[in-house]
């Protein structure tokens, strides 16, 4: 029953006495119905701290039982539970909550909610399983795929290592695929290359017998690898191993001019030698194609004029293109021969271009600025990855990369340097954008059937989104920005996950509106996410800092309240 409210009572807040018998029935984070008497309102409210034991008629820190607990004695007072509760709202007679007008009279009954009717009250379905809900035995925590306000509006998962984020992750990619969802996982750690294998860890064997859930991996064929070229899976037994190579054509020259450091002289290089190879692949006929119908060289000057450059590059341009380009500028200015690697700018027709079209006299900057920017072109070259095909490398299919229900992991562990992992993350956003872009053109013009749903998940997300990073690169920051807005109108969700959520961004954190939070222990962190997710309760923050492996806060749109959840362990091999 309720109590009398104190001086320090606050609102929405009740203090509840239990007795002793039922102590245990009342478990922090327990619904309950709080029946106001005489005025016959109904309250939900949600246990958010204890229950606390009480003696009967004295207080808990009198001397006799001081002195009693001190000296070993047995005796035991008559006592009594007491727990605090957070009102979730007034229960009309249909059952809608609504915000309290008033607050529950003293000495009403309070009633514990079963497990049936917690979950009705939570609204916590959903056939992406999270785990159970504490302080509930038989309430489960879903994530609906089939509701657009849900992943298609972003997610986070946070947390310290050692906190579960990589369980929670390997468990939330293997519901989503069994869904039906597309799920691309960029993993820069080689954490997920043995998802297609069932567990076998024996303490995690151990916490998925006490779930009643058997090791298992993902659906047979329904996991791909993929690896960059030239460098090696982690996992080089995978049955689908895929070598991809990047298209550097797909990258924005704004992009390209963060990723290489560029500063603002040399960016002036850049575009400069940038628009000349433009206009020399259309001289040369590489894009638009001539020896083309008229109806596809129609197509492709429409593609032209449509291209964004603060989005992608031009269309078949590769950097062999651009370096061939920068060098004959730097001859041009240091009057010395050169002669272009690509054998269409070996043509007369590619000369007499460069004589009509590139006058030492009229051209930006000097030979050694020139040779500066010719040498950050060479180190991206010397990565070895854009435009590649040997050992049976390809471009990435994206379109078969969003089959319903298939995992690709994207292995970028052996990429050697952030640089490169961020250079191949911005391409295969991209890449992956631009495939449902088209599938949804084709479905709108009944075409074809509805594109799958996507989830993609970025590992270390602080290693490609840092707040360092996104005040040297606004562009990468503002295409990945572009892509979740983008996204939330066509089933594309991004899920970033991270150990240091204070070197994220506010932009980044701002972009998502699910949250799994994770053992935080950084007071920073737990201040900037208190302002951040919405609706989590004092008592569950002061829990963050020291959660449990495997138990986290999840905060999603489809939830009544953010819920401490012990997450399922992950049945796929880590």
């Amino acid at each position: 029953r309720t109590l009398f409210d104190l001086p320090g009572s606050t609102d929405l807040t009740l203090t509840v006495v239990v007795p002793k018998e039922r102590v245990r029935d009342v478990p922090s984070q327990a619904l309950v119905r709080v029946r106001s008497r005489a005025d016959g309102r109904a309250y939900l409210g949600v246990v958010s701290a204890g229950p606390f034991a009480e003696p009967d008629g004295i207080k808990g820190d009198s001397p006799i039982l001081t002195a009693v607990a001190t000296h070993g004695g047995d005796y035991l007072p008559p006592y009594h539970g007491r727990v605090h509760v957070s009102l979730l709202g007034e229960e009309l007679d249909d059952g809608t909550l609504v915000p309290p007008r008033l607050r529950p009279l003293p000495n009403s009954p309070v009633f514990v909610l079963g497990d049936a009717e917690s979950r009705q009250v939570l609204k916590c379905e959903g056939d992406i399983r999270l785990g159970l809900a504490a302080g509930h035995e038989g309430v489960v925590v879903g994530v609906p795929s089939d509701k657009k306000a849900v992943l298609p509006r972003h997610t986070a998962i946070l947390g310290t290592t050692g906190g579960g984020k990589s369980t929670t992750v390997a468990g939330f990619v293997k519901q989503a695929a069994d869904a039906g969802v597309a799920v691309v996982l960029l993993d820069v750690e080689g954490e997920y290359v043995h998802l297609h294998e069932p567990a076998d860890n024996p303490g995690m064997m151990k916490a998925l017998a006490a779930r009643g859930v058997a090791p298992a991996g993902l659906k047979p064929g329904g996991m791909t690898l993929h690896h960059l070229v030239g460098r090696d899976p982690a996992n080089p037994r995978h049955p689908d191993l895929r070598p991809f190579s990047l298209q550097f054509a797909r990258l924005s020259p704004f992009t390209v001019m963060e990723m290489i450091g560029a500063n603002d002289a040399q960016q002036e290089r850049y575009l400069f030698a940038y628009d000349l190879c433009k206009a020399l692949l259309r001289e040369v006929g590489i894009f638009p194609e001539k020896n083309k119908s008229d109806a596809d060289r129609e197509r492709q000057e429409k593609l032209s004029h449509r291209i964004d450059e603060f989005d992608r590059g031009w269309p078949r341009m590769k950097l062999s293109h651009l370096l061939d380009v920068v060098g004959v500028c730097k001859a041009k200015v240091a009057k010395t021969p050169f002669a272009p690697f690509n054998a269409a700018f070996r043509t007369p027709e590619a000369d007499q271009f460069f004589q009509a079209r590139v006058d030492a006299k009229q051209m930006p900057g000097s030979v050694s600025s020139w040779g500066k920017l010719l040498s950050l072109l060479w180190r991206l070259n010397r990565l070895a990855v854009f435009d590649r095909h040997t050992d049976g490398a390809k471009f990435a299919d994206y379109a078969a990369m969003l089959e319903p229900g298939r995992v690709n992991v994207i292995d970028l562990s052996d990429a050697g340097m952030t640089e490169l992992s961020n250079i191949a993350i911005a391409d295969l956003l991209r890449g992956i954008q631009e495939a449902q872009e088209a599938a949804y053109k084709k479905f709108e013009a009944g075409a074809a059937p509805k594109p799958p749903r996507v989830l993609v998940v970025i590992e270390e997300a602080h290693e490609f989104l840092s707040d360092e990073r996104i005040d040297k690169m606004p562009i990468l920051f503002q295409q990945v920005a572009r892509i979740a807005k983008r996204g939330r109108k066509r089933w594309l969700g991004l899920c970033f996950v991270t150990q240091l959520p204070g070197h994220l961004p506010k932009q980044v954190l701002g972009l998502c509106n699910s949250f799994v939070l994770h053992k935080l222990t950084d007071p920073g962190v737990v201040s900037l996410l208190k302002r951040t997710v919405p609706g989590v309760e004092d008592a569950l923050w002061d829990r963050l800092p020291a959660l449990a492996p495997g138990q986290a806060i999840a905060s999603f749109p489809h939830l009544t309240r953010p819920l401490l959840v012990s997450i399922d362990p992950a049945p796929g091999k880590l």
